[in-house]
């Protein structure tokens, strides 16, 4: 059984980035954990206790288990040894074999770029078998980090896309448990729109996209596991 751990700045950040292939990956029988860093404590609509609530109900239909860390709250979360620490100690405990993270890259909100990182640290922190703060605890390397994006231009290309055609219905839903946020912004048009957008460059109805850390190691190319397109 797989086990992928998913790493969240806000409510709602895994919901509507990456939530579709997680659906899939419980259906596959996958074990699925999500780590939120805040509660949103800085937003403008909601309050933390709500939308910690709409993550639980989104995490019922995702099928996932959830854990709410603090981390100083919404617009303090930074990138520092103990932070990185405190993850490293989460990979040890759950021992997922892929973490999902935020795009590292800059953006609009300090929190996304700074989960990356420490997303990047820990991963590595978590295989280290002599860091003191950890010794009571097996090491533990992950096999893959991949990032996912919560705001991108259309214009960026996923390394890897997953079509999630068959759970659109249920990732909607997950969507539509933050009731809060959809007071501001018309979410669901935005993400779905996104996901038809790349479903369409592999001939799908609605896809999402992951970014790779490190490069796929294969020993023939022929590893690759293609569906099967017209081209």
């Amino acid at each position: 059984m797989t086990k992928i751990l998913a790493l969240s700045p806000h409510p709602d950040d895994v919901e509507f980035g990456c939530s579709g292939l997680l659906i899939k990956e419980v259906q596959k029988g996958s074990q699925i954990k999500i780590l939120f860093f805040s509660r949103g404590e800085a937003g403008t609509k909601g309050t933390p206790e709500s939308r910690e609530q709409e993550s639980r109900d989104a995490a019922k239909i995702i099928g996932a288990e959830v854990e709410f860390l603090n981390f100083g709250g919404d617009c303090h979360i930074e990138s520092t040894p103990k932070n990185a620490i405190t993850i490293a100690k989460q990979i040890r405990e759950f021992k997922p074999d892929i973490i999902l993270a935020p795009q590292p890259e800059e953006n609009q909100h300090p929190d996304h770029s700074a989960v990356s990182k420490i997303a990047r640290d820990a991963a590595r922190l978590a295989r280290y078998g002599g860091l003191e703060e950890l010794k009571n605890l097996p090491a533990h390397k992950i096999t893959a980090l991949y990032f996912y994006a919560i705001t991108q231009d259309f214009g960026q290309r996923p390394d890897i896309v997953i079509d999630i055609s068959d759970v659109y219905e249920q990732w909607i839903k997950a969507i539509n448990c933050h009731k809060s946020q959809m007071q501001g912004k018309n979410y669901q048009d935005l993400f779905t729109t996104r996901a038809h957008t790349l479903g369409s460059s592999i001939g799908v109805a609605y896809a999402q996209g992951l970014w790779v850390n490190e490069p796929l190691r294969l020993n023939y190319i022929s590893d690759i596991n293609l569906s099967a397109r017209n081209y």
